[in-house]
């Protein structure tokens, strides 16, 4: 190698020193003691006993009930990002449609909650649903329901926080690659003599697929570990993995099997990261 070559690998090596530095200690090293302690036991005071045993990773997937927890919290996460596509995608279509102007002022108001603490707008969200929120209040007021709706400490209740709080995650990827779509394409399918569905389903939905499956993947990540909506949108009916592992960590102190529930939780989300570049981070959005 040439010293010049030599010079310039040195200088790119220095300038990212920090950002290993800092990535070491604030994520490889926290990420080595959680796994570190995962394969120890805790003794009858509570204490990490730091002794090698599989165990706790046996119990996750032994036991019925955490199986079913862990299942649940899949197909609530699945169930989320499915609903997030199809509220989000016709709404993020409409805002690629529209004037310069009126897409700034769009993406603003999809971007306003991202100000307001996650917590906040639960909470925002509860005043709404509840027995004597604004919903049921309307409802009874018009004559159209005799008794409130029952959507809090529920699973609909939950699912709708769910969405109400991880739409914004699908809805910025989804402009993003509808934005970036060739229209004439749509135009000359339509020319040719396609219908509206064929013309979504062969012209547009394709050529924004890589959208979707980053929207799929940016609303299900946070989804699979969400406690805070079950917790206070779900009372005791619906109990997540998330909830499962602040249960071990702040109530049962129980550290190495709330650290094996997040190891597991972390490669199921490095799995849907790395599904992600293998079918749509090929393809740029």
């Amino acid at each position: 190698m040439s010293q010049a070559g030599r010079q310039k690998k040195g200088s790119l090596a220095f300038l990212l020193s920090p950002t290993v530095f800092w990535l070491a200690l604030f994520f490889i090293a926290p990420l080595i003691v959680v796994l570190v302690v995962s394969f120890g036991r805790r003794s009858l005071t509570g204490v990490v006993e730091y002794t090698f045993t599989l165990d706790n990773y046996v119990r996750v997937f032994s036991e019925p009930i955490y199986l079913r927890i862990l299942w649940k919290s899949v197909w609530l996460a699945i169930v989320n990002t499915v609903l997030c596509l199809l509220v989000g995608y016709p709404f993020a279509f409409f805002i690629a449609r529209q004037t310069p102007s009126h897409q700034r002022l769009l993406l603003f108001l999809v971007m306003v909650p991202f100000w307001t603490n996650f917590l906040v707008r639960t909470y925002a969200l509860i005043f709404i649903v509840r027995d004597t929120g604004f919903i049921n209040n309307v409802l009874i007021g018009w004559g159209v329901i005799d008794e409130p709706l029952e959507i809090m400490f529920t699973q609909t209740g939950v699912m709708l926080g769910m969405l109400y709080g991880y739409l914004p995650f699908a809805v910025l990827p989804l402009y993003a690659s509808i934005e970036q779509l060739d229209f004439n394409y749509v135009q000359a399918a339509q020319d040719l003599g396609a219908n509206t569905v064929k013309v979504f389903t062969r012209i547009v939905l394709p050529l924004t697929m890589p959208g979707v499956v980053a929207a799929s993947i940016i609303t299900f990540i946070p989804t699979l570990g969400a406690y805070v909506t079950p917790d206070l949108m779900g009372g005791g009916s619906t109990f997540l993995i998330g909830n499962l592992l602040q249960q071990q960590f702040m109530t049962v102190r129980d550290w190495p099997f709330g650290s094996a529930l997040g190891i597991i939780l972390m490669i199921m989300v490095l799995a849907a990261t790395l599904f992600y570049f293998r079918v749509g981070g090929s393809r740029s959005i």
